[in-house]
């Protein structure tokens, strides 16, 4: 059995306390929103990774820095987008954000 990925066991954590929460992420979130032909998931998954450095949320980073890679974010684009946000969203969440990545791309 292959191990879990971050969100597969965070998903599975977040259902045993809130499966609405996760039915409405499947659904609304993932079923609906990132299917939208107006935005292509590469630039979905580049403006999520935008927000997510912004607010400095690095769980969920773990969770959508892999998937951005997945839907053709490069990892020069990513740390690009970091470097950028640091005169944005502060100094401090685009260092975290750059290790962050830093660590992701070192498990991949």
């Amino acid at each position: 059995m292959s191990e879990l990925t971050p969100s597969q066991k965070a998903r599975l954590a977040l259902q045993e306390i809130a499966p609405k929460l996760v039915e409405l992420g499947d659904s609304v979130l993932f079923g609906d929103i990132w299917e939208r032909p107006q935005l292509s998931k590469r630039d979905r998954s580049l403006i999520t990774c935008t927000a997510l450095v912004a607010f400095g949320w690095t769980d969920q980073m773990k969770t959508h820095f892999p998937r951005a890679l997945q839907n053709g974010v490069t990892k020069e684009e990513l740390i690009e987008m970091i470097t950028h946000m640091a005169f944005y969203s502060g100094w401090p969440s685009a260092n975290v954000a750059a290790f962050q990545a830093k660590e992701i791309f070192a498990n991949l």
